[in-house]
């Protein structure tokens, strides 16, 4: 892709999710993301309805006027998106293929923390770590971030979660606010989700295209492994193929639903050809 349609795409991408998130999202955001705590502002003269407890006994003994301590909420935060950029990601049968939604998602949630002034960072991973860009603010970090989401390919297609949740621990000293973006058809990452859930607020969104859950009936067929690129004839004529290819699916979807329930993380499962905005939206609001 040349300089000139990336930027392109990027500017569209902008555009179309920097609505979305100063309309729909930022308010939302907000509420649904707490700061670290109470942080003191200033003194003011006391008004009826004021607690009592916060009263400055220091300033009302110097003026003979009762004066209240005011507290503003710590607001800054910060977003560290983790996104899966293995082969599998690049499935999809509808108008848009699996990383196409988690970059529109990503722009969307970077841009939301962008309006609360709070930092955005990016982890791309793999089975390996393909790149860290550490948490910064302003629209031109999120531009970036947003670019490198359109264009980084990936040296490896394979799918490690454990691993980049590992990384994600030793980069992040501070508790931050983690979503991780996948198709999550992978396993081994339910311990390592716990103890990273035990410090960060983590939520999991998991994008899937419609015809993975189950491969219809076309006889035989060439399939390619998205993630170790292995071409193979496959008999999709066959009951048993079908039935093992959904059990091994269902497998890798409980898998996700019972290591982010047990860990105390939160889920949202978007499927490429539903709304997104509406998935989100639904989140922020339930919690």
């Amino acid at each position: 892709m040349d300089t000139k349609e990336l930027l392109k795409k990027v500017r569209k991408i902008e555009i179309k999710t920097r609505r979305l998130s100063d309309h729909i999202f930022g308010g939302e955001y907000h509420s649904t993301f707490k700061g670290r705590g109470m942080t003191f502002s200033e003194v003011r003269q006391y008004q009826y309805g004021d607690d009592v407890r916060n009263i400055d006994w220091n300033v009302t003994a110097r003026t003979n006027l009762p004066h209240v301590k005011v507290f503003e909420e710590e607001r800054e935060l910060t977003m560290l998106l983790m996104v899966d950029i293995s082969g599998s990601e690049l499935f999809g049968t509808d108008q848009q293929f699996k990383n196409e939604i988690i970059t529109e998602i990503s722009a969307t949630l970077a841009f939301s923390a962008t309006q609360n002034n709070d930092k955005i960072g990016l982890i791309l991973f793999s089975d390996e770590i393909e790149l860290y860009i550490p948490p910064k603010k302003g629209r031109s970090h999120v531009l970036r971030i947003i670019r490198e989401l359109i264009e980084l390919k990936p040296k490896s297609k394979g799918t490690n979660i454990a691993e980049a949740l590992k990384f994600m621990r030793n980069v992040m000293k501070k508790k931050a606010i983690v979503f991780v973006l996948s198709d999550f058809i992978a396993d081994d990452y339910k311990q390592t989700l716990k103890i990273a859930a035990g410090k960060h607020d983590v939520t999991g969104i998991r994008i899937y295209d419609k015809s993975e859950e189950a491969i219809p009936n076309l006889g035989i067929v060439q399939m390619q492994d998205g993630e170790s690129g292995e071409l193979m004839l496959v008999n999709t004529g066959s009951k048993k193929v079908r039935q093992n290819y959904s059990k091994f699916y269902n497998e890798k979807v409980e898998y996700y639903k019972d290591s982010f329930a047990k860990s105390g993380a939160g889920t949202i499962d978007c499927r490429v050809d539903e709304s997104y905005v509406k998935k989100l939206l639904g989140y922020f609001k339930r919690r």
